[in-house]
């Protein structure tokens, strides 16, 4: 008897994972560290860094320079349709420019040895400090907190970037001027057609990925590369749209995912670097029909966290539309979870008691701890976990609130 399609992939997703934590487990038991070679250059993989969907991520470190990356490695069973959707991904990550969020380095695509599909892989800069969730972690072991000050900070940075992706202008390819005679990179045909794609699908579940071959050395083909200094591989595109021309008109995206775990901290230990753009599609999306609410409904169920998720994403009007205002509920529960080391929405009832999340979410039932916290801090969330998309204040003023209670505890 054939298996329901959902059940198929599920098993499916099982057993790729259990292949890849067996071929990770085997390999540190071995004491053999297993390499990858990509673009001529070889890599080691030194360790699992995280799990998830159709994906590992693990820390690779360049054999001849012994700088170090995030590998990320998509499975892609369904062949080339995974490997279309792993590679919106890709361009998403090209797409948005910005100092707090993240930059890919090099992307390639691969036959899997089993024959099983396709793999993509993604070359990530490695920030040791971990993300923001390991920090509220590190907080709870330790019985600390973040000051007010550091906290508020790190978040303003979370919404700079958030904003980048709000008010996202695609520029002009056609428009472009040369500066100077060097060849300028193509843009690949498939970041264009991405800007009239409906949304960023993903492989399924909140996937962060790597992966790694016992003692093989794969050979891969990227296109669109060029090399930059200190020897690493970059894609080409990654400067290219900085200065294709004019700015046209907004275009909203939003990322659908925030939470801690998807904010890096940098090396400074003070600038916050958005992440895993593989839940990012346009942001304002009509719902006309109950398929279409549906559609969504099931696409926030696979790619959204549930304790981050907004109300409208669990039960999808018809008549409405979805907008960026997803991610502002979704700060709000960030925010929240940085001042008190959960999400409002994870407490005692919901985790212990079987209560349910989705119900809490969408009555907003949660409480404020008792804390040394300002009002203003807590009157910024508040603000922001409004049900009604339309009562949440936008990326803007959730910016010149944050700046607002910083100002006043100068």
């Amino acid at each position: 008897m054939a298996l329901p399609p959902q059940l198929f992939r599920a098993f499916e997703n099982f057993r790729d994972q259990a292949k890849d934590a067996i071929l990770a487990v085997s390999s540190c038991l071995c004491q053999q560290q297993p390499k990858l070679k990509i673009n001529g250059r070889t890599f080691q993989i030194v360790k699992v860094l995280g799990e998830g969907g159709f994906s590992f991520v693990y820390l690779a470190q360049d054999e001849h320079s012994g700088r170090q990356f995030a590998l990320k490695k998509i499975r892609c069973p369904t062949g080339a349709e995974g490997v279309k959707e792993a590679m919106r991904e890709v361009e998403a990550y090209r797409r948005f420019k910005h100092p707090n969020i993240i930059r890919i380095l090099d992307s390639a695509v691969v036959q899997d040895p089993e024959g099983e599909g396709q793999i993509v892989y993604l070359f990530l800069p490695l920030y040791k400090r971990g993300n923001l969730q390991d920090a509220i972690n590190a907080n709870l072991v330790n019985n600390r907190h973040f000051s007010e000050k550091d906290m508020l900070r790190l978040f303003r940075g979370t919404c700079l970037a958030v904003r980048a992706m709000h008010e996202y202008r695609p520029t002009s390819a056609r428009s472009a001027v040369q500066t100077d005679n060097r060849p300028k990179p193509r843009r690949p045909v498939a970041a264009e057609d991405d800007d009239r794609d409906e949304r960023f699908p993903q492989p399924e579940g909140d996937a962060e990925g790597g992966y790694s071959y016992d003692g093989a050395s794969v050979p891969l083909v990227t296109k669109h590369r060029i090399e930059e200094e200190h020897d690493i591989v970059f894609d080409g595109d990654e400067e290219a749209e900085q200065h294709d021309g004019p700015a046209l008109e907004i275009i909203p995206y939003a990322h659908r995912d925030l939470k801690p775990g998807n904010v890096m901290i940098a090396d400074d230990g003070t600038t916050p670097i958005l992440m895993d753009f593989g839940s990012t599609m346009k942001a304002r999306i009509p719902i006309e029909n109950r398929q279409q609410a549906l559609l969504q409904q099931d696409i926030a169920a696979e790619q959204s966290t549930m304790a981050y998720r907004a109300p409208e994403l669990f039960d999808v009007k018809t008549g409405v539309e979805l907008d960026e205002k997803v991610d502002i509920w979704s700060l709000g529960c960030t925010l929240f979870a940085l001042a008190y080391s959960h999400s409002p929405f994870e407490n005692t009832q919901t985790t212990e008691q079987g209560g349910s999340i989705a119900m809490a979410v969408l009555s907003a039932q949660y409480k404020h701890p008792q804390s040394a916290y300002s009002g203003g801090l807590r009157n910024l969330i508040d603000s922001m976990l409004k049900i009604s998309p339309r009562d949440r204040p936008d990326i803007n003023q959730v910016i010149q609130m944050t700046d607002r209670v910083l100002q006043s505890l100068a």
